[in-house]
C-alpha cells in the first residue's frame, strides 16, 4: 500500500463548522493511524466569497482542538504552495493541457443564452445540464464572439454514454452516468479554475491518497471522476461521512438557531477542546464496545472508516455537554481557573490584576462548583452569590426564613460570628454543635435556615465551604441585614 496521504481543504468563506472539524478530524484519524501525512489546504479560488481571516480562524481552531497538520501554508511542505491563489499558473499550465489535447474547449456562450437553454429543457421536463454547443468552434468563428467582447470560459468535453463508478469507503460503489452531466466549467473568465478542477489538480499533485468529506460532495464526485480520466491519473479513495442533523433530525443551516454550530463559538462558551473531540468523533462513527470517552491520542488508534455509518448523524447537545462536563471534573482545577477568569473579568467579578490570596480563594470556589459545570461560562451565573451586594432570595428560601424559630437560629449564628476575622472549614462543624445544642434545633430545622440565611436559596454547594468563602464580614452582614428586615424579606 502507498503512504496514506489524507487533507483537508476548507474554503476561506466562512469560520470552522462543526461539520468541516468533523470531516478534518476523520481525515487526520486516518492518517494517523496508518502512519500517514494529513495536509491542510486552503482552497480560497473562489475570491468573491471569501471572509477575511476566516482561513486563519479555521487553522486556529483545528490547532485548538489539537489536530495537526504535516504540510500546510503555515510550515510549508514538498507540494507547495498550499493556498490555491498560489497555485494559478500550475492551473493554467494542465488547463493549457487539456486544450491542446482538445479535451476542454473555450465556451463563448454568456449568462443569458445558459440561462434560457436551462429554461427550454425545464420546460421540455428534462434534467438542465449545457448542451456543448460550442464545443467546436471554428477559429473564424472565435473571433467573432471575441470581437463582439465576449470572454470565453474554459469548459471540459464530457464524453456520452460513459458510466462514472467509484467504490465509497463508506457507501460502497456508487455510480453515475455521463449523459446526465453536461460540460462543465473548469475555468471561469477570468482564468481561475472552479473548484472541480482545483481540487483534482491539487490531490494528484500532492500524492492525496483518500478523500474523506461530507455526503452532500457525492455529487462533485462524477466531475472530479472525469477530470481525472481526462488526464489519465490514477484516483485517489473516496469516504463520503453523513450528514450532521440537528436534535429534530432535520439538516442543518447557518440560520438553524437549535444548536450552536462554530468551533470557536464552543471556544468562547467555555468548552474543552478534548471533549468537543470527543464528542465529534461519535458523530457517525462508532467505536466496538461501550466506551465513549476517549483522548485523541487513543482515537489515533481506535479509528477505522468501516465502523462509519452511512445513516446521517443526530447532534445532541445534551450529550456534548455531559460529555464535556466529564471533562471538566477530570480536569486540574488550576487550568479551569485559568479557563474561567475571562469570564469572571468580563462580569466584573474580579480584575486581571489578581494577588496571590485572591488566586488561592478563586481556586477553592472554583473547586466548589467544579462538578457541576457543563461550560465553563457557567461559572458567572453559578457564584452569583459570593459577589452579589444585595441579597435576593428564592421563594423556596423565604419559605424557610419566615418559620418561627428562624430568629433563635439567625441569632445564635450571629452570636458566635461575631469578633472573628476569618472562619476555616474545620471550625464550622464544633460551631454549628455548639448552636444545636444552644437551641435545641437539628438537621433541616438548623442547616436550612442557615443556608437560606447566607445564600438565598436553599439548595447549593457544601455549607461550611460556602461560609468560609464568603467570609466572616459578609455573612455576618447577611445575617444582621435578615434580622433587621425579616419581615420585609418573608413577606410578614
Amino acid at each position: 500500500m502507498d503512504r496514506v496521504r489524507t487533507r483537508y481543504a476548507p474554503s476561506p468563506t466562512g469560520y470552522l463548522h462543526i461539520g468541516g472539524a468533523r470531516t478534518a478530524l476523520f481525515s487526520f484519524l486516518y492518517a494517523k493511524k496508518h502512519g500517514g501525512d494529513f495536509i491542510l489546504r486552503i482552497e480560497d479560488t473562489d475570491t468573491e466569497r471569501n471572509v477575511e481571516g476566516a482561513g486563519e480562524e479555521q487553522m486556529d481552531g483545528l490547532r485548538w482542538l489539537g489536530i495537526e497538520w504535516d504540510e500546510s501554508v503555515d510550515i510549508g511542505g514538498p507540494y507547495a504552495p498550499y493556498r490555491c491563489m498560489e497555485r494559478l499558473d500550475i492551473y493554467q499550465t494542465y488547463l493549457n493541457q487539456l486544450l491542446a489535447e482538445g479535451k476542454a474547449y473555450y465556451s463563448y456562450a454568456t449568462k443569458e443564452e445558459i440561462e434560457k437553454e436551462r429554461e427550454e429543457q425545464l420546460a421540455r421536463g428534462e434534467a438542465p445540464k449545457y448542451s456543448g454547443w460550442d464545443r467546436d468552434l471554428t477559429a473564424e468563428e472565435r473571433a467573432k464572439y471575441e470581437k463582439e467582447g465576449r470572454v470565453p470560459t474554459v469548459r471540459l468535453k464530457v464524453p456520452s454514454g460513459k458510466q462514472l463508478v467509484f467504490q465509497d469507503l463508506v457507501r460502497g460503489e456508487v455510480s453515475f452516468e455521463s449523459d446526465g452531466i453536461g460540460d462543465f466549467v473548469i475555468a471561469r473568465e477570468d482564468g481561475r479554475p472552479t473548484y472541480n478542477f482545483a481540487v483534482v489538480v491539487d490531490d494528484y499533485l500532492m500524492k492525496i491518497s483518500h478523500i474523506f468529506r461530507g455526503e452532500e460532495h457525492i455529487s462533485n464526485t462524477p466531475k472530479q471522476l472525469l477530470v481525472y480520466q481526462a488526464f489519465g491519473w490514477k484516483t485517489p479513495i473516496f469516504g463520503h461521512i453523513p450528514l450532521i442533523l440537528n436534535p429534530e433530525g432535520k439538516k442543518m443551516s447557518k440560520r438553524d438557531g437549535s444548536i450552536v454550530q462554530f468551533i470557536s463559538q464552543y471556544r468562547e462558551l467555555g468548552f474543552l477542546p478534548e471533549a468537543i473531540v470527543n464528542f465529534l468523533s461519535l458523530l457517525g462513527w462508532s467505536p466496538e464496545g461501550e466506551e465513549e470517552i476517549f483522548s485523541l491520542e487513543e482515537l489515533c488508534n481506535l479509528f477505522g472508516i468501516e465502523r462509519v455509518s452511512k445513516s446521517p448523524a443526530i447532534f445532541d447537545t445534551a450529550k456534548l455537554k455531559w460529555m464535556n462536563n466529564h471533562y471538566i471534573k477530570r480536569a486540574d482545577t488550576e487550568r479551569i481557573l485559568d479557563l474561567a477568569l475571562p469570564y469572571l473579568e468580563k462580569a466584573g467579578r474580579v480584575t486581571g490584576d489578581l494577588q496571590e490570596g485572591d488566586r488561592a480563594w478563586l481556586k477553592r470556589l472554583i473547586g466548589l462548583y467544579q462538578e457541576q459545570l457543563d461550560q465553563i461560562s457557567d461559572i458567572v451565573q453559578l457564584t452569583d452569590l459570593f459577589f452579589r451586594e444585595e441579597m435576593t432570595y428564592s421563594e423556596e428560601a423565604k419559605q424557610v426564613l419566615s418559620e418561627d424559630h428562624i430568629p433563635v437560629v439567625l441569632a445564635a449564628l450571629l452570636e458566635k460570628l461575631q469578633g472573628k476575622e476569618e472562619i476555616q472549614v474545620a471550625e464550622l462543624q464544633p460551631l454549628f454543635k455548639q448552636i444545636q445544642k444552644e437551641t435545641g434545633y437539628k438537621g433541616k430545622q438548623l442547616f436550612m435556615p442557615i443556608r437560606a440565611a447566607v445564600t438565598g436559596e436553599v439548595h447549593g454547594p457544601d455549607l461550611k465551604e460556602s461560609i468560609s468563602l464568603l467570609g466572616v464580614q459578609k455573612v455576618l452582614q447577611r445575617l444582621q441585614t435578615l434580622v433587621d428586615k425579616r419581615e420585609e424579606v418573608v413577606g410578614k
